[in-house]
């Protein structure tokens, strides 16, 4: 540090002057660059505060003390942490060659592993489908029409298959029916094979072992139709659920051996992608090396640890991943620039501390990056009121998370106003919080803060040098990056058609009356009313066993008092029924009931009304 302000003062974790770490390190080039660029961001502060005095009252509290306290990081061993970047100044070729070496060594791997997802063939010479973990035979509700006339066929078929890696984890976040139940929050594997037919495929060849959660797999899935029950057991994991009645698609997951096909390149392309990283972030000493991380770890996302869902049932799913790649690339780029601007490189300019900043902030990188796997445990997947009531340690999640964030709001607060930053910072937080309040008041739609907007909002308060921001700032650059790369830029502003997805709508549901049930030697019959709905709804659709039979509309001449379904089954059958009705309202089916039960026996449990 040049003698121009003796006077300054510098802190970090050891509390050391700006004068003090450069008597040790002056000698040093990394240490100059610190000098001549830690000087500037400092004199800057200092300047600010000599322009405009101080003022009496909360304001001259707010400015922190006089003179200001600027952070850096003072490394541990400097010595060796400045190894990494003498080698590369030792070698007389021009550094950009050797960055652009390094990426393209990088390139050439990622892409040579993402051919194991080009298009395979079996035996038969048929393609073999790439399914997403939440692939399925049957759709919801009664999207399959009436009998399941859309899901055909319910048997005679095969197909060969190829799952990812880590379906095992993935959930149900809304009810799904199962016969008396509604399950949520947990994979929807229905029997221990045969399978109901609205199972999770992956999940179902998972709980079969036919395929590996780390490393994903293939397999054949045979078509075997209609099955009369469903056994719950707990195999590789996963915890399948009981039905005990019939449906009319059911199939079986095996093994096959008639054709090659290439593991998940999850594992292998992160060893290569962080050793690639770390290398930038320990060798590279210029804070513009946050671009091509950046890039890399954006692609990483995008191709491998946590890729956007790809079209239903395709034979390769490059195509799908390279198109909304490139389209999110770019304006996630232009954002970049501006984070870096006015963030990154305040942060990084001058750092010496160089297996610090790739522990600390590119380590954090990475765990934001990777948040399907490192906060996939948390027991929270999305922040809405339903999920907080229903979903087991939702809550306690959530105030831990709080008190987390207010911890680390405070601790990054005092280090700003040690800089005499904070007013400032409490001024752009403040327009924030109007912007927020100001969205919430707009009639028609809801604020959704993603967690790349979640990101955004609290980059700003990391531009300091102090470990701890490194961390912080690692971490939700790593956010932004999953949230594009994953989701896209979806709005904050959105109607709550667009967020409710296969959400329940919480309408009105209909009442029925106690049927009427009788037995012969041809079997049992039991004939369904229901108390007349409002005008404003066309009919009532009917489920038994999760499958839709019927539609009774209320657009005809016949009075509602006359309109009823019938549901007659064979002496032979003892199984339970389950039924659930829902109305229908301009071409659409709103909420299922609860399931009311027709027994074995021929007695009836009617539907609850809570």
């Amino acid at each position: 540090m040049r003698g121009s302000s003796p006077h300054r003062k510098s802190h970090d974790s050891n509390d050391v002057s700006m004068n003090t770490l450069n008597r040790t390190t002056n000698t040093d080039e990394e240490a100059q660059l610190l000098g001549t660029q830690g000087t500037r961001i400092s004199d800057d502060i200092l300047s600010l505060h000599r322009r405009r005095g101080r003022r009496p009252g909360l304001w001259s509290l707010l400015r922190g003390p006089e003179p200001p306290r600027v952070h850096a990081i003072r490394p541990m061993f400097p010595t060796l942490q400045n190894i990494p970047p003498r080698l590369l100044a030792s070698v007389k070729t021009d550094k950009k060659i050797l960055l652009v070496a390094a990426l393209l060594v990088w390139f050439i791997i990622f892409a040579a592993s993402l051919t194991s997802q080009l298009p395979v063939k079996d035996a038969a010479g048929e393609y073999v489908l790439n399914l997403d973990c939440v692939d399925t035979l049957w759709k919801r509700n009664n999207e399959c029409g009436i009998d399941g006339v859309n899901c055909r066929p319910f048997g005679n078929r095969t197909f060969a298959f190829r799952c990812p890696a880590k379906c095992s984890d993935v959930r149900i976040l809304n009810p799904h029916h199962v016969g008396s139940t509604d399950v949520n929050y947990r994979s929807l594997v229905i029997g221990s094979g045969p399978y109901r037919g609205d199972s999770f495929i992956c999940g179902s060849a998972l709980h079969a072992g036919i395929i590996n959660d780390a490393k994903g797999g293939c397999g054949r899935v045979s078509l075997v139709g209609r099955h009369g029950s469903f056994a719950s057991s707990k195999h590789h994991g996963i915890d399948s659920v009981a039905f005990d009645s019939y449906f009319p698609l059911s199939f079986t997951v095996a093994s096959d051996d008639s054709y090659r096909c290439s593991a998940d390149p999850r594992s292998s392309l992160l060893f290569i992608s962080v050793i690639v990283t770390v290398a930038l972030a320990i060798f590279s000493a210029t804070p513009r090396i946050f671009f091509p991380i950046f890039i890399i770890i954006f692609a990483h996302v995008s191709f491998v640890s946590d890729p956007p869902q790809a079209s239903h049932l395709n034979v390769t799913v490059l195509p799908d991943h390279i198109s909304m790649f490139a389209k999110r690339l770019l304006p996630a780029i232009f954002i970049a620039l501006f984070v870096y601007r006015k963030i990154v490189k305040r942060t990084l300019s001058g750092i010496t501390a160089q297996f610090e900043k790739a522990l600390f902030w590119l380590g954090g990188f990475w765990i934001g990056a990777l948040s399907n796997y490192t906060f996939d445990w948390i027991p929270l997947a999305r922040l809405t009121a339903h999920d907080l009531q229903h979903q087991p340690g939702a809550k306690l999640a959530l105030a831990i998370i709080i008190i987390i964030l207010v911890v680390i709001i405070v601790g990054q607060a005092y280090a700003f106003w040690l800089e005499g930053r904070l007013p400032r910072y409490l001024r752009l937080y403040g327009f924030f919080i109007t912007a927020i309040l100001v969205c919430l008041a707009i009639p028609g739609v809801n604020l959704r803060i993603h967690h790349y907007i979640l990101a955004l909002l609290l980059l700003p308060g990391t531009s300091l040098q102090t470990r701890p921001s490194l961390l912080y700032q690692g971490i939700l650059l790593g956010l932004f990056v999953n949230g594009v790369a994953r989701w896209d830029f979806d709005s904050v502003l959105q109607t709550s058609e667009a967020l409710r997805g296969d959400a329940l709508l919480e309408s009105s549901i209909p009442v029925s009356y106690w049927p009427n049930i009788s037995a012969s030697a041809e079997g049992l019959v039991a004939t369904f009313q229901w108390v007349p709905p409002a005008k404003n709804y066309d009919g009532v659709s009917v489920l038994v066993n999760d499958v839709e039979r019927s539609r009774i509309f209320s657009d005809d001449e016949q009075d509602w008092i006359l309109k009823r379904f019938e549901w007659s089954r064979p002496p032979s059958l003892e199984a339970n029924e389950y039924f659930r009705w829902a109305f229908l309202k301009n071409g659409r089916t709103l909420d299922y009931s609860k399931a009311g039960t027709l027994f074995g026996n021929g007695t009836w449990e009617p539907e609850s009304l809570n």
